[in-house]
């Protein structure tokens, strides 16, 4: 029988940077590598991941990444894994493969993989499932072992009308829950939210009647990667004699890529081309990135888009999803949108755009599955217990339900839990730019400091010869006080360095750290006597 060890990288009490990790008798499987978008505290830092150090020490043993649909939270930071762990093979449906080549992915690290088709590892097996998301080919996984399935169910709804690229194949998951299902994890995010999510995540009415009531220029800001939400404003736009022209050139090879594999499914004639931009009832389509939300909303009202000046007569509808964490910029933006006399439309708010299971797709899917074990993850730890209860409501035992938080080992032998109280290493990595080292706590620190109280530089020159003072002190402020009004303060603080340095210089050296020591620290406690802030202070003393 097997020996069993189910734990996560990334996805447990928060939004993104999903990585599970299943061990089975010393063969690591991963589910997702995703990326958590940093909020406003974190200066500088576009995304965080998850540590990878127990994979790579462990990279012999890794038999694959499995990848469930192509948003970032899912697979963002595939290419920082493949980075430290260049032979790793990645399992992905063909539209995932497509965004992970947009990534820098290598396609050699790729293989391309299709439902209903098992990937064998000797005694073990790895069997994809359609399920029905906001991107197409969207998969569930099940691991096949001795001691029963687990299942994967990554992100989904159940809802009958969605089909080709994006229909469940819920006749499959059915029949698995038949078989033996020792343990699921199940997404949580929209756990709190009564009743199914279908049918409020169609939109096609919504946007037909939106073009309805606007006849002049339109603007669509939308997540690209939200195939189905770009879809349904194709068929709104269907039929009305107005162009829809596609801004951006990755937003445009994606729907080109889309609608050549049939992905998408729009009307003859209906894109227009750069000519189009300014036609009475044009509309545009305005990708938007969660790694900088509204930012291309922002460069428009700025001024900074090459093609895209801003009318009186534009509308601008909001079709992505509003984060909790991003709302201040949003009202900021909706505020200058009205200023210049832009109609705004936003979503109501029983719609969605964010596809993820409500209760009663929570509760069909366990029903189906009939897991002996319950594993909520992905999402804040209230909607972890949300899912939780609504195991417990229809049936699952509340010991058979396991609430972790990431690194914390469950531990199976036999097909029965046992107790486990080891841990596995788990940290955010902070990414800045297009490095994949972490930037670390200690520069986020220097960051808000510097954001907060500014900085003040000295700078002195002495003659290495003559062990004298040469030049200054030199004082230079950012961020910190308007050098024009603080004359008497600049003049004090060359006197406190000037004597700082006159007292650490003799004949025979010049006590360098100390001086740069001395001025950090009386200058310090002298400008907060003074102004109540506490600026960074960098001592520069040069010798010539």
């Amino acid at each position: 029988m097997s020996k069993i060890k189910i734990f996560s990288l990334g996805g447990l009490n928060e939004v993104g940077k999903n990585c599970y990790v299943v061990d089975v008798d010393d063969n690591i499987f991963i589910f997702d590598c995703g990326l958590k978008y940093a909020h406003e505290s974190l200066y500088g830092i576009d995304y965080i991941i998850p540590s990878f150090e127990f994979l790579v020490k462990n990279k012999k043993r890794i038999k694959g990444l499995f990848l469930t649909h192509g948003h970032n939270e899912n697979m963002g930071a595939v290419a920082d894994l493949v980075r430290d762990i260049p032979e790793l093979k990645i399992y992905a449906s063909k539209f995932t493969k497509y965004m992970l080549l947009e990534d820098g992915v290598s396609e050699k690290n790729i293989i391309e993989i299709k439902a209903n088709k098992a990937i064998k590892f000797q005694e073990l097996s790895v069997f994809p499932i359609n399920v029905s998301h906001s991107t197409p080919d969207s998969l569930m996984y099940v691991l096949n072992t001795k001691d029963g399935a687990i299942c994967y169910t990554g992100d989904f709804i159940i809802d009958p009308m969605m089909h080709g690229s994006y229909s469940m194949d819920l006749g499959k998951i059915a029949y698995v829950g038949k078989q033996k299902v020792l343990a699921t994890l199940c997404e949580s995010v929209f756990s709190e939210k009564s009743g199914h999510t279908s049918p409020n995540h169609r939109l096609t009415e919504f946007f037909k009647d939106t073009l309805n009531h606007h006849d002049e220029r339109i603007i669509f800001l939308v997540q690209d990667n939200n195939i189905y939400t770009i879809q349904d404003i194709f068929n709104g736009a269907a039929n009305r004699h107005r162009k829809v022209i596609v801004m951006g050139k990755k937003l445009q090879n994606l729907i080109n890529m889309s609608i050549k594999e049939g992905y998408l499914n729009i009307p003859n004639n209906i894109l227009g081309d750069l000519s189009d931009i300014d036609t009475k009832g044009s509309i545009l389509l305005v990708a938007e990135d969660r790694e900088t939300p509204y930012a291309s909303i922002s460069k428009i009202l700025n001024n900074y888009d090459k093609f895209i000046k801003l009318k009186a007569t534009d509308t601008v509808v909001f079709a992505v999803q509003k984060h909790d964490s991003n709302e201040k910029i949003l009202v900021k933006i909706e505020n200058e949108l009205a200023m210049c006399g832009c109609n705004i439309v936003s979503l109501p708010k029983e719609k969605v755009l964010s596809l993820h299971a409500s209760a009663e797709d929570l509760m069909l899917m366990i029903k189906l599955l009939n897991p002996k074990y319950y594993i909520p993850v992905k999402g804040d730890y209230r909607y972890m217990v949300g899912n939780a209860d609504l195991a417990q409501n229809i049936g699952i035992s509340k010991d058979n339900i396991l609430l972790k938080q990431n690194g914390e080992i469950i531990e199976f032998v036999d097909g029965n839990q046992v107790e486990c109280f080891d841990k596995v290493p788990v940290n955010d990595i902070l990414i800045d730019g297009k490095s994949n080292d972490d930037v670390g706590s200690l520069v986020i620190k220097d960051r808000e400091m510097l954001s907060e109280n500014g900085i003040v530089l000295i700078s002195a020159t002495i003659s290495r010869r003559e062990k004298v003072l040469l030049v200054g002190p030199v004082v230079t402020t950012r961020g910190f006080i308007y050098v024009k009004d603080s004359q008497e303060m600049i003049e004090e603080i060359k006197r406190i360095c000037e004597i700082i340095i006159e007292r650490n210089i003799t004949k025979e050296y010049v006590e360098y750290t100390k001086i740069k020591n001395e001025i950090r620290e009386e200058l310090g406690k002298y400008l907060y006597r003074e102004t109540e802030c506490k600026p960074m202070i960098i001592a520069v003393v040069q010798e010539v």
